[in-house]
């Protein structure tokens, strides 16, 4: 989407290609991961467009790490957008996962797996209800790579996908996402503390406006922000790619 795009057109298509994979698939409704932050949030207000609140079912899988306000926040969302929310804590299993002999546990590895555990559940609660998983990834992030390969960035539908996150704040306003979500420094919750852009070393503005200028000039990097964009896209190329096929 471009800032000259109209904002209401944009949640409109993507309301209606929402709706057509649920058809398609013969599917009851969807299934979103609800974390409490931006892209979720944004991600389960279209499932709601598309198809009703009572066809779509908000999950919150927290962690230790997960700060307890993302709870709260996951909570507020669904009462305002009128959708069930149910808990499923994922914190013992994932400690019982990391204390396996020959698991490495870091804060970002721990992270991964986390990821890995909610979608492990989502598809597990969508093929129960014979629900469609929406997916909650943007395009800043997932052509950089910040985004963990078969877990986040594996769902059925990707509302979010062809969105700049500036974009993803733009719809949270026309959706009237809660202002908490909004004005909340974006997290992973891989450890207490942790934002996305402190991890990643850019703001998501600047990220955005590389990107963007990326694709104008083909790829060709302009300014010294562009040639680390750049390197984050092509390190995590393969994170876009399907399983090499060997004949």
């Amino acid at each position: 989407m471009t800032m000259c795009e109209c904002i209401g057109c944009e949640i409109v298509k993507i309301k209606d290609h929402m709706r057509s994979a649920v058809w398609n698939a013969r599917a009851a409704g969807f299934v979103v991961g609800i974390s409490g932050g931006i892209d979720s949030a944004v991600a389960c207000a279209l499932a709601v467009k598309a198809v009703g609140p009572e066809r779509v079912l908000g999950v919150s899988m927290p962690v230790s790490s997960n700060s307890p306000q993302d709870a709260e926040d996951a909570k507020a969302l669904c009462s305002a957008l009128g959708v069930e929310l149910i808990t499923v804590p994922l914190g013992d299993v994932l400690d019982a996962f990391l204390a396996k002999e020959g698991i490495t546990n870091t804060p970002v590895l721990a992270g991964n797996i986390a990821s890995r555990l909610r979608m492990t559940t989502l598809y597990n609660i969508a093929a129960a209800r014979q629900y469609l998983v929406c997916g909650t990834s943007n395009k800043t992030e997932y052509m950089i790579g910040y985004s963990t390969k078969w877990g986040d960035g594996a769902s059925d539908v990707q509302p979010l996908l062809h969105l700049y996150k500036k974009d993803v704040y733009a719809l949270a306003e026309e959706l009237n996402i809660p202002q908490a979500i909004i004005d909340k420094a974006p997290s992973a919750g891989f450890f207490e503390g942790q934002t996305d852009e402190a991890d990643i070393g850019l703001t998501y503005a600047d990220l955005d406006s590389a990107l963007w200028n990326l694709e104008l000039n083909e790829f060709v990097p302009q300014s010294q922000v562009e040639e680390k964009v750049l390197a984050l896209v092509i390190k995590s190329e393969h994170k876009r790619k399907p399983p090499v096929f060997i004949p």
